[in-house]
């Protein structure tokens, strides 16, 4: 198995596989890449996806629906993939990341060409309005938060969404703001799925208890592969009942088209 950290850093690197065998695939989750020890829920979507490209011969995620078992922890995992069908445009798979002990994440996606989309358009929603990335809240790992997974990525707050930080909710469930790889490292449709889990939880602008919110399923719908630059980002809950909450989100890149939406149901913190 190849270590990543031979690779160099980003995002490439953490998220690299190997093939060990029809379907198979070995990979290894990074330090920092996690929330409070526990690996991010995109990160672990990410790792699954550049199998599941490589296993269905497609090179990108359509829709990809992940249900997480167990925590990720740092070290070695197994991803077992299996074709369910091949068709002209998609092929549909599954994939198990696991370690020797336990399984972590399941996941059911369809992968194939985005350059083969096309066809009519109409959207009632534009990108969100927001400042500048100079004149947004700049995310930076602290002890003991916002945690060191957030120095792997590059998150610039709305304002008005930043709050939180010192107390000062919004009280509304809603994030807003700008995200890229650091170092120039290009976006691809696995990167999206990383994306779609990268922002803090839109509970943290509610006026309710504040604690990190864990990920129960994650559906990530890619439309485009995103063109250079900043991704603009919307996360939103309208809906925080049961035990339960949903984040929505909506990803536009530099030209404001939209190239990925994401949809998640999060344990509700208790107390």
């Amino acid at each position: 198995m190849t270590d990543p950290r031979q690779l160099g850093g980003g995002f490439a690197a953490a998220t690299h596989i190997d093939r060990t065998g029809a379907g198979r695939y070995t990979a290894t989750i990074v330090p920092g890449w996690d929330i409070a020890g526990n690996a991010n829920g995109g990160y672990l979507l990410s790792i699954i996806g550049r199998a599941l490209c490589d296993a269905t011969g497609r090179p990108d995620p359509v829709s990809l629906t992940g249900h997480f078992l167990s925590p990720g922890k740092t070290g070695p995992v197994t991803v077992a993939t299996e074709i369910v069908k091949t068709g002209r445009r998609f092929t549909t798979a599954t994939a198990r990341l696991e370690t020797a002990e336990r399984p972590i994440v399941v996941a059911l996606g369809a992968f194939g060409d985005l350059d083969e989309g096309g066809g009519p358009e109409w959207s009632d929603r534009e990108p969100p309005v927001l400042p500048d990335p100079d004149e947004c809240v700049p995310v930076v790992p602290r002890e003991p938060f916002p945690p060191p997974f957030m120095s792997k990525v590059e998150l610039r707050l709305h304002p008005d969404d930043a709050g939180f930080a010192a107390g000062g909710r919004s009280g509304r469930p809603i994030m807003r703001g700008w995200f890229r790889l650091p170092g120039g490292e290009p976006l691809d449709g696995v990167a999206l799925l990383l994306a779609a889990d990268a922002f803090p939880p839109t509970i943290f602008n509610a006026d309710l208890p504040v604690a990190w919110t864990p990920t129960v399923e994650l559906t990530a719908h890619v439309r485009s592969r995103p063109a250079p630059g900043w991704l603009r980002c919307r996360f939103a809950t309208h809906f925080i009942t049961g035990g339960f909450l949903e984040e929505e989100g909506e990803l536009w890149d530099d030209r404001g088209r939209l190239v990925a939406q994401s949809r998640q149901l999060a344990l509700v913190p208790r107390g």
